[in-house]
């Protein structure tokens, strides 16, 4: 399934492309997209992982963007 979330606070574009790599290696993502102009991250994996994968996508975003933080769209 995929999820569509704000990145709120995220203000560089190279930090964002980091976010993604990062992401998408995380267990059970099947895909993970950061689009910088518009401040979004969707994630696609299974319904059962999703709420341990948002944790650990968090704490991933906060040691590359630090103040960012994911906010359900």
């Amino acid at each position: 399934m995929k999820k569509r979330f704000k990145l709120e606070g995220l203000d560089c574009a190279n930090c964002a492309s980091k976010i993604e790599a990062a992401v998408s290696k995380l267990t059970g993502v099947k895909e993970a997209t950061v689009n910088f102009m518009t401040q979004k991250l969707i994630i696609e994996a299974d319904d059962d992982n999703m709420s341990a994968i948002i944790n650990e996508a968090q704490k991933i975003i906060g040691r590359i963007e630090p103040g960012t933080k994911i906010v359900q769209a």
